[in-house]
């Protein structure tokens, strides 16, 4: 009893969000320019680069060098590109150069590296219409030729910021069960709909040369980072959002420990999304009737709007994007128009609408709705301060009066209880919520020690415990 007692006061001890005040940590990025985060006692941050056009996730080459994705700005662009972060000073926590790699790529949201059984290395990107696979050589700043395409995407809707089709794929390579398979996601066309394409909102699966493409999850509306952690048996973890027709409380975004192998024969999990939400960690029907796609012969499709108790839909003045028509505007709950001559792979059958909750899947842990979470890291036993802890970053509501997200958030893998690490990306001056930065895309590169992505004002953080 007494060892048991002991072990829980030294877990709360450890843990990143016990009662210590936050300290405030204030950031100069670029002249006359600053911002000022909140973090635990025991850490501190530093902006390790600046100036990068829109940066996303990280990944670690097989001769140990780091690279990051840029997606340059929020318009659906060619414009994207793979850099290196090199250089690094452990002194004043500061990359000297961003090396150029890759350019003119549409929207590469991440990228993973897999070294095959021959030796040979490859780096796999996700673009919008299509995952690509480059091969890798040590030390080279180009790829050592052109890239090969394993895997197509629908690469149309409306434009996503508007709530509706998403921009990103993501990709991850792991050895699970066995076998080694590439894992790709894919955003809905929509915000709330019945697609027309299977390989919407879904979790896609291939050998790494391509090879034998299958679901293995629906029902993900949107799993921007995707994640195999050793430390919890070689799980596979995705953070995911859920959808804007149901106001402001409603539905919670998830993070869900994922079946990546179902049994032969076995169908696709289901998450969930279109019809099933989360609220107080439990899955709900949703109560709202799925909106019926126009005929081929309506032409006015992206001008009518949705049926809502205001006649005309409104404008929100004041968002993460600009001003723009909300969630009650044209066409966001709409299925993007299948392509017949696209040249998608046959994934089968598009998962008819569940008609109850009752199989969803159980979400690891839930964050407040319209969060938008993005990047994920877990920390294992090796690390001090965060050994057991997962970190996820919150990017924020696209709407900021709604005032979730725009934080970074830990939980243990045994409570799931999240709770603040980072904030003040938003503040509230004078009852206007006013945006700072945006989290994004998380690398753990030494004990208690990770980079964070903030895509809005284009840095890369350090944070690391303090006097290191």
């Amino acid at each position: 009893m007494h060892r048991l007692l002991f072990l829980l006061l030294f877990f709360v001890a450890m843990a990143p969000s016990a009662k210590a005040q936050p300290q405030p940590h204030t950031l100069t990025y670029a002249p006359g320019k600053a911002l000022t985060l909140s973090l635990p006692a025991g850490f501190d941050i530093a902006v390790a680069t600046s100036g990068l056009k829109r940066p996303r996730f990280f990944a670690q080459a097989p001769d140990g060098r780091l690279f990051v994705t840029t997606m340059y700005n929020l318009a659906d662009n060619t414009q994207g590109a793979v850099s290196i972060l090199a250089g690094y000073n452990p002194q004043t926590h500061t990359f000297a150069q961003v090396i150029p790699y890759l350019q003119h790529l549409r929207n590469p949201n991440n990228l993973a590296f897999y070294t095959d059984p021959a030796g040979q290395s490859w780096l796999y990107v996700p673009l919008t219409d299509r995952l690509v696979r480059y091969r890798y050589a040590a030390g080279a700043n180009a790829p050592a030729g052109p890239p090969e395409t394993l895997l197509r995407f629908p690469d149309y809707g409306l434009n996503y910021k508007y709530g509706g089709w998403h921009l990103t794929r993501t990709v991850a390579v792991a050895t699970l069960h066995g076998r080694t398979r590439v894992y790709v996601t894919a955003g809905s066309s929509c915000n709330y709909c019945q697609e027309l394409e299977a390989e919407r909102a879904s979790l896609i699966s291939i050998n790494p040369d391509g090879s034998d493409p299958h679901i293995v999850a629906h029902g993900l509306r949107n799993a921007v980072d995707l994640r195999v952690v050793p430390e919890l048996n070689g799980a596979l973890f995705a953070t995911n959002m859920g959808d804007d027709h149901l106001g402001d409380k409603l539905p919670e975004d998830t993070f869900f420990e994922l079946d990546s192998n179902p049994g032969s024969g076995q169908a696709a999990a289901n998450y969930g999304w279109p019809t099933c939400y989360f609220a107080h960690g439990k899955p709900v029907l949703d109560a709202t009737p799925l909106p019926t796609n126009p005929g081929p012969n309506d032409k006015e499709v992206a001008d009518r709007p949705l049926k809502t108790d205001d006649a005309k839909p409104k404008t929100d003045q004041h968002t993460a994007y600009g001003s723009q028509s909300s969630g009650a505007a044209a066409g966001t709950n709409l299925a993007a128009q299948a392509h017949a001559e696209s040249g998608l792979p046959d994934l089968g059958p598009v998962p008819a609408p569940l008609k109850s909750c009752k199989d969803v899947p159980a979400a690891f842990t839930t964050f407040a709705a319209h969060s938008s979470p993005l990047g994920l890291a877990y920390f294992g036993a090796g690390n001090p301060k965060l050994g057991g802890h997962f970190i996820v970053a919150l990017h924020g509501s696209g709407h900021p009066r709604i005032g979730t997200g725009y934080r970074l958030t830990a939980f243990t893998a045994g409570d799931r209880t999240p709770r603040d690490f980072i904030t003040g990306f938003l503040t509230n001056d004078g009852g206007t919520e006013k945006i700072h930065g945006r989290p994004c895309g998380l690398f753990r590169v030494a004990p208690d020690t990770f980079l964070l992505t903030d895509d809005y004002l284009g840095l890369v953080y350090i944070v690391y415990p303090a006097g290191h």
